[in-house]
């Protein structure tokens, strides 16, 4: 009997597979211009410009944006398009404390159900991470740290505890990508000793160390911030 579903008609599914490597695309490269600094806090996003650079139509733009403003990177303007969106120094301080307290948690339960493979995993992109540093490669190296960050998290095996982590770290991506050059970069090999005791205290299982290595590892992220906002001469608003 001949079949219901010819075999040739499977490979249809490829297009979907090809659709969705390209979203992930744009929506990566978008990102990072955006964490990058390449359009100012509360600058406007310019579509028409960022469809040239990218090479796309205003669609996948938009649906791209989408994400990012649920991600809390930008805010969606009714009928007026996006833009970046700002944080007062009020927003920073309360922002990175619920980061920190999040990531100290992270770090305390990933101690107790840690794998042996993950820590070699992080050991690696730790590795990598020292390696961007000595390039001077800030856009590899803010990938891999946090990608790190994000490792110890899914670690702590609590998927409320992830989902809450997710919700908060799109909106202060931006800042702790800019807080590295705080103090003439003098923040960045300052986080990066940091990263070491991180290191350090997670090939030990030491919980309770970790966790309050983390929690001010984002104390002082969170000063360097506010320091390199006002080195820039855009310092935070009051409020929003």
């Amino acid at each position: 009997m001949k079949p219901l579903i010819p075999s040739e008609t499977i490979p249809a599914a490829a297009p979907a597979r090809e659709d969705q490597s390209l979203h992930d695309e744009i929506l990566t490269r978008l990102r990072d211009h955006i964490v990058e600094g390449n359009i100012p806090d509360g600058g406007r996003i310019p579509e028409r410009q960022l469809c040239e650079m990218l090479g796309i139509s205003r669609t996948p733009l938009r649906e791209a944006l989408k994400v990012l403003a649920a991600e809390g990177l930008i805010e969606l303007l009714p009928n007026r398009g996006a833009r970046v969106r700002q944080l007062s120094e009020r927003d920073l301080a309360e922002l990175f404390d619920v980061m920190g307290g999040l990531e100290a948690l992270a770090g305390r339960l990933a101690c107790e159900t840690i794998s042996g493979a993950e820590i070699a995993e992080i050991e690696r992109l730790h590795y990598e991470m020292y390696g961007f540093y000595l390039h001077r490669d800030m856009h590899g190296y803010f990938r891999v740290n946090q990608l790190i960050h994000q490792k110890i998290v899914e670690a702590s095996r609590n998927a409320t505890l992830q989902a809450t982590y997710a919700s908060f770290a799109g909106r202060i991506r931006r800042i702790r990508y800019a807080a590295n050059f705080a103090r003439k970069r003098e923040r960045w090999g300052e986080a990066m000793r940091e990263h070491e005791a991180i290191l350090e205290a997670l090939r030990r299982r030491a919980g309770s160390e970790l966790a309050d290595i983390l929690f001010a590892h984002l104390r002082n992220k969170r000063k360097a911030a506010v320091e390199h906002l006002a080195q820039d001469g855009t310092p935070a608003p009051a409020g929003l």
